[in-house]
């Protein structure tokens, strides 16, 4: 989970806002299962409730057309009733070609970007500078 997102569901859960967190690639897991048992209406209608739903770790792994699809009709039915965050280490200006349809690119974006906060993040990852404080502190116990 991104360290910036922590902090929001901890705020979210104080105000009994209802929150739901995915990494991209989980939440279509979660919604191929939910296609083979039945309850894909039911988890899609769940999903557009939610207060606030945060999609973690946009643009890792290339979309399918249908989960492309998918991720449309989800944003487009939260579409100015609820608000949706999304994670990336994928510049914005790269998500029309990490989505590899102009038109479904078109759509999605303008539900996406257009009445956006954008926080864009610098320097260093907090992965990586975790990683080098915890190497710091071996060098230091091993001397």
């Amino acid at each position: 989970m991104h360290w910036v997102i922590k902090p929001v569901i901890r705020g979210c859960g104080r105000a009994a806002v209802a929150v739901a967190y995915f990494s991209l690639s989980k939440l279509f897991q979660k919604l191929h299962l939910a296609q083979a048992d039945g309850s894909y209406l039911k988890e899609m209608a769940r999903l557009e409730k939610q207060h606030l739903l945060i999609l973690d770790d946009w643009g890792l792994q290339a979309l399918s057309l249908s989960e492309r699809l998918v991720l449309l009709q989800l944003i487009e039915d939260r579409h100015g009733r609820s608000s949706t965050i999304i994670t990336s280490q994928l510049p914005v200006s790269a998500w029309h070609d990490y989505l590899a349809d102009a038109t479904l690119a078109d759509a999605l974006l303008d539900r996406l970007v257009h009445q956006a906060h954008r926080i864009e993040l610098k320097g260093e990852s907090m992965r990586k500078r975790a990683a080098s404080a915890d190497r710091k502190g071996e060098e230091k116990s091993l001397s």
